[in-house]
């Protein structure tokens, strides 16, 4: 893993990208937010040299995530279920975390191969065209991820206090509506909000930008 620091002073919120995400995408959710945004590249994606064997693991992720000096974070897919997961170790790491389009909580997800991620990729031409190349890197992930979960049972976030928004998709098969609903209600201080569209960080960029700047200003 490799990370990209924008802006400067505090807070520092760690932003953990999707699966498959290119670079300019895994900078979305930072956009506007004040402070020092770090913005993190796993294995396989952009710059970062490819995954080593068996990386591909929620726990070896959450780790990762876990060397990251920050006091909120955001986390897009993969990225949410790696916080979750690191929130499920660590209750009192974070003060504010937001987690869009979760894909997984504590119900294992259906396998999906490289070839439906891709087919499943929509927005403007160059952007499908560089997911769709970020994609052939990621086998390895399609292969090892379906099957775990963020966390075993939901219920240990009942310990957490973090203040936790969930963004979640209407229509998106890969990123199921009853999961962000889960995933808000498992956590004490949740805060689900619902985008009637099947990519709304593509449809509700703009909306999704307003949110996560007026969630973190407090």
């Amino acid at each position: 893993m490799i990370t990209h620091s924008y802006g400067s002073g505090t807070p520092v919120t760690l932003v953990a990208h999707g699966l498959g995400a290119t670079p300019g995408e895994a900078r979305i959710p930072a956009s506007g937010l004040p402070g020092t945004r770090v913005v993190v590249t796993l294995p396989s994606h952009g710059s970062a040299p490819d995954a080593p064997p068996g990386y591909w693991d929620y726990g070896t992720i959450a780790a990762d995530l876990g060397t990251v000096d920050a006091s909120q974070a955001v986390g897009v897919s993969l990225g949410a279920g790696a916080l979750v997961r690191l929130m499920s170790l660590e209750p009192d790491r974070f003060s504010r975390v937001a987690l869009l389009l979760p894909a997984v909580l504590d119900q294992r997800h259906e396998s999906f191969t490289v070839q439906q991620l891709s087919d499943l990729t929509v927005g403007p031409p160059i952007y499908v065209a560089e997911r769709r190349e970020a994609l052939k890197r990621l086998s390895a992930a399609a292969e090892q991820l379906p099957g775990q979960v963020a966390v075993a049972d939901a219920s240990v976030l009942a310990s957490v206090s973090t203040s936790v928004l969930v963004i979640g998709a209407v229509g998106d098969p890969l990123h199921p509506e009853s999961v962000a609903r889960a995933t808000a209600a498992a956590f004490p201080r949740g805060e689900l909000w619902l985008i009637d569209s099947p990519s709304p960080m593509i449809t509700h960029r703009n909306d999704v930008r307003h949110r996560l700047v007026s969630f973190f200003g407090g």
